[in-house]
């Protein structure tokens, strides 16, 4: 938790903007909790559930929709027709009954007579389906969990396996469970499901059990294959012939026709299953008895290396994130323990051993030894710790013993809040990934229809066989699973989170990764994103012989409670103790200066402003550095100067992202003008704006924001705490130095896990090369389909052609998405 000064003004700028993680202390100290900010100018502080009982007409319900998001205070909005529940996003809670008011005279006017209940606020529920493998069933469930009653909104991630749902009421969870489990048996039987209270027990179980699962499948497989080539291969008679084929069949394809059977049962046709076992049971009918088990076969084995191809993609993606420790080793008195992170405590000693993993954040107070922190930040280079150092949970001690003091709890260790971010983050869903799965929806039962008009029609109208009709009706039915789509599409984008982790970048979710391939103009920060933020005293200048030493110290004084680096490189200057209990009044003036009393005298400490503010004679200082002004009792006496450095990579970064295509790059920065400029001529940014009190900073985003083309995106680059209201309100935040900051983990959309701001480009790379690759797959998938489709119709296609287009584009399609998972150091 980090805390920072405010005054009014900035006080309710964060509040406007910062969503439902910043809070406000009574002391007027912003308070960063770990909540999570919604996506730009859908941010909310809070969400109104109204339930409309006898709400019975869509149109209407959809001007509800349509016309809530205009109400003052609303964020967003969404109505479910078949839940009957209008969920508002709003501002902060001071709205809210103004929000409810006016959402019930909406609701008046437009359906009169609805009945209406406020509900509480919503709880939320993880179910882990350890062997889902069908994504379009992962679809189904995902859009029919919606309709439970007591659920607000449904996420599945099929390639975490985990369905959240966020329900009404904790009075409703055990309803709501029991219904899910129904909905999941009902639409994939068989599923084993564990319902989380927390996910990272069960992810770990799975891999044996595949293992075993996969090869009893291909035991079944070989068996069934070998009876198929006896069948064609020795020239039995025709009953031999028939029943090695039918027990082949049923070998190779029982399963199938078993869920096939028990789907019909429910009500629940036109699946993957249904399909397959009608398609093939046609073929029997047509005594094309060979093709029938081949196409089974052909589609089993399909569907099985799709299976494997997906379970390597996700165990390559939880291997990237292999930074959970298993243990800590906690010091007690001449003894060790070997216990779980999560029951150390904060300030417990831990013995970190060569090879280990760090289990907790710390600070070395014993040893020293080389850090591979490559998990974190995606750098191959060991780090070097000694005594003093800050240490992070997920990095490997390479040679030496440590012995760390624990600043953090396991759950608010920067290991946790990474895990979490990454476990989280294929749930927030790209437009892509929503737009297939609604593809998918209408996509089957329209190609179905189809099939039973080419079956039935052409014998009446043309005479041709039904056999023929039949046949080519199959074909059709066969190629119908859009799988290829709902699989690699979501692990396109899973796969280019992934890479992006392995370049020590971590996107939030698809959606960002998607909105990276728009964007039009980065935004800076200066301090601590395009500088280093090391500032060092370079020159010190005395008015009227005034001494040296004593204007340092006092310096020193009005900066002793400050933890800006200018403050620190002032104090490490000075190199002296003073005595903090002669320091009173601290009063910190933002975006201007420091006011304190020190031995009896009133001394100021600050820039230009603050001087002009308290109405005191000075010169301005002609220099590229920062000017830290300085007077006592109300008589100025001189300046520090203070330099900061440029970042190695800050040009090359630049220049990057004018070959990349951003068309504009712009600076703002609290310095003065002179230093300001200087920057941004040393770095060839476009535009610099300086002088910039926090709040300011945002209204100057806002502009940039109403000048940039139509869906085009703005990007804000900072350094963490001091930039959480720009952060929040940019379309995509992106946090420089993300390791240790809880502010920068929290506030931003992407994190970068070192300094260098060329990672940003990275991030982009990554975003472009992750859509060229989903494009890829759509087109392809698409495009396959709709050839065999043709062909299948004209007669042209058989049910061999018809199952490539089914499980072999699913196959292809997912490891060409695995290719956006091995993303080379950029």
């Amino acid at each position: 938790m980090e805390e920072i000064s405010l005054d009014n003004q900035e006080k309710k700028l964060i509040k406007k903007y910062s969503g439902n993680k910043i809070k406000l202390s009574s002391t007027n100290k912003l308070t960063v909790t770990h909540k999570e900010i919604l996506p730009s100018n859908k941010r909310g502080n809070d969400k109104v559930i109204i339930y409309m009982s006898n709400l019975n007409c869509a149109n209407c319900a959809a001007k509800i929709e349509r016309q809530s998001k205009n109400i003052d205070g609303v964020v967003g909005s969404s109505l479910n027709f078949m839940s009957k529940k209008l969920v508002l996003d709003i501002k902060d809670k001071n709205v809210r009954e103004n929000v409810i008011k006016n959402a019930l005279n909406l609701i008046e006017k437009t359906e009169p007579g609805t009945k209406c209940e406020i509900l509480d606020s919503t709880e939320k529920i993880t179910i882990y389906m350890s062997n889902l493998n069908c994504a379009n069933c992962a679809a189904k469930i995902e859009r029919q969990s919606k309709n439970i009653n007591g659920v607000v909104d449904s996420t599945l991630d099929f390639m975490s396996k985990k369905l959240i749902l966020n329900i009404e009421s904790k009075s409703l969870k055990n309803d709501v469970i029991d219904n899910a489990l129904n909905l999941i048996e009902k639409i994939e039987p068989g599923t084993k499901c564990e319902v989380l209270d927390d996910t990272k027990k069960s992810l770990n179980k799975e891999e044996k059990s595949v293992w075993i699962e996969n090869k009893m499948n291909l035991i079944r497989l070989g068996v069934g294959g070998a009876l198929f080539f006896i069948g064609l291969a020795f020239g039995f008679s025709d009953i031999v012939e028939g029943i090695l084929f039918l027990i082949s069949y049923l070998i190779v394809g029982g399963d199938v026709l078993l869920k096939a059977g028990k789907n019909i049962v429910r009500g629940k046709v036109f699946d993957e299953n249904f399909l397959m076992a009608l398609a093939t049971i046609g073929a029997f009918a047509i005594k094309q008895y060979p093709e029938g088990v081949a196409v089974m076969l052909f589609y089993q084995v399909g569907e099985l290396f799709q299976d494997m191809a997906v379970d390597s993609s996700r165990r390559s993606i939880k291997s990237l994130m292999n930074i959970r420790p298993d243990y800590a080793n906690v010091k007690n008195g001449q003894d060790i323990k070997k216990v779980s992170p999560e029951d150390v405590n904060i300030g417990d000693i831990i013995v970190i051993k060569p090879g280990e993993k760090v289990p907790l954040d710390g600070v070395i107070i014993e040893g020293k030894s080389m850090l591979d922190t490559s998990a974190l930040t995606g750098e191959s280079v060991p780090r070097n710790a000694s005594i003093g150092d800050e240490i992070l949970g997920g990095a490997i001690n390479k040679n030496g013993l440590l012995m760390v003091k624990v600043t953090k709890a396991f759950s608010e260790s920067t290991v946790a809040k990474i895990l979490n971010l990454m476990e989280n983050a294929s749930s927030k869903k790209a437009h892509t990934e929503n737009f297939i799965t609604k593809f998918a929806k209408y996509y089957t039962p329209i190609v179905v229809i189809l099939a039973a008009c080419l079956a039935f029609i052409p014998p009446f109208v043309t005479g041709m066989e039904f056999s023929s009709s039949i046949y080519r009706a199959l074909v059709f039915l066969v190629v119908s699973c859009p799988c290829a789509l709902v699989v690699s599409i979501p692990l396109g984008f899973f796969g280019g989170i992934g890479g992006a982790s392995k370049n020590g970048i971590l996107v939030k979710g698809g959606n960002y990764l998607e909105a990276l391939n728009n964007v039009e103009t980065v935004v800076f920060d200066k301090t601590g994103t395009l500088t280093k933020g090391t500032f060092n005293v370079t020159k010190i200048n005395v008015e009227n012989g005034f001494d040296k030493d004593i204007l340092m110290e006092y310096a020193v004084a009005a900066e002793s409670f400050s933890s800006h680096p200018i403050a620190t490189s002032i104090i490490k200057a000075y190199g002296k103790e003073i005595e903090k209990k002669n320091v009173k009044n601290y009063e910190e003036i933002s975006g201007h200066g420091i006011k304190v009393n020190y031995k009896d005298k009133v001394v100021l400490a600050g820039n230009k402003k603050l001087m002009n503010k308290e109405n005191i004679v000075c010169k301005e200082e002609e220099t590229v550095g920062t000017v830290v002004y300085i007077a006592i009792d109300n008589a100025y006496v001189g300046n520090i100067i203070i330099s900061d450095e440029i970042k190695e990579d800050t040009k090359v970064a630049i220049k990057e992202l004018k070959k990349i295509g951003i068309k504009k790059t712009v600076m703002l920065t609290g310095d003065n003008k002179k230093v300001g400029e200087g920057i941004g001529k040393l770095v060839n940014i476009d535009e610099v704006y300086s002088e910039l009190l926090p709040y300011e900073k945002v209204e100057k985003l806002e502009k940039i924001e109403n000048e940039k083309s139509k869906n085009k995106k703005v990007i804000y680059v900072g350094d963490g705490i001091n930039d959480a209201p720009v952060l929040a309100r940019a379309d995509i935040g992106i946090a420089m130095g993300g390791v240790g900051s809880d502010a920068a983990i929290e506030a931003a959309d992407v994190i970068i896990m070192t300094d260098e701001p060329s990672k940003i480009v990275s991030s982009i790379k990554i975003a472009k090369r992750t859509r060229n690759i989903v494009i890829q797959n759509i087109a392809f998938a698409i495009g396959v389909k709709v050839i065999i489709l043709i062909f299948g119709a004209l007669g042209m296609a058989n049910m061999w052609e018809a199952v490539f287009g089914d499980v072999g584009v699913a196959l292809i399609a997912v490891l060409n998405a695995m290719r956006a998972l091995k993303v080379n150091k950029l």
